[in-house]
């Protein structure tokens, strides 16, 4: 029988290959509570669950088409669950004002996700986004 730890970690694991890696909105939809709130969204952006698809499916991925999700670890306690993993891919459309530049390209994200009944509940991130973008400028 799983536990509960187990499962949630299943939930999160879903999500970076339904959601990330493959882009499915009908796996973001079932996924995520109706009051997800994403505590990393960038001032000004919406920190909802349309902010969080919106981000994947209209930023990330026309820049990064053959975007790959590997997690390297997940540790998960009560209704959290931890993830250290690798978004990566080739940068061949714009991405956050950034020209394609045809480069392999390797964002690491540290992520705690609260699962609540099944679901994506809230977020918090670290990414080397911003890192990214400065060395695809050079």
């Amino acid at each position: 029988m799983k536990t509960m730890t187990e499962d949630n970690k299943t939930v999160v694991m879903r999500f970076n290959q339904e959601v990330i890696a493959e882009g499915k909105l009908d796996s973001f939809k079932e996924l995520t509570d109706e009051q997800f709130i994403n505590r990393s969204a960038p001032a000004g952006m919406n920190n909802g669950a349309d902010g969080m698809i919106y981000f994947f499916n209209e930023i990330l991925r026309p820049a990064i088409p053959d975007m790959n999700v590997t997690i390297h670890e997940q540790v998960a306690e009560g209704d959290l669950v931890t993830t250290r993993k690798t978004i990566s891919g080739t940068q061949t459309g714009a991405l956050l004002g950034v020209p394609a530049t045809g480069r392999k390209i390797s964002i690491d994200v540290i992520d705690i996700v609260r699962i609540k009944n099944g679901k994506y509940f809230e977020h918090w991130g670290i990414t080397s986004l911003p890192e990214i973008l400065s060395q695809l400028q050079n």
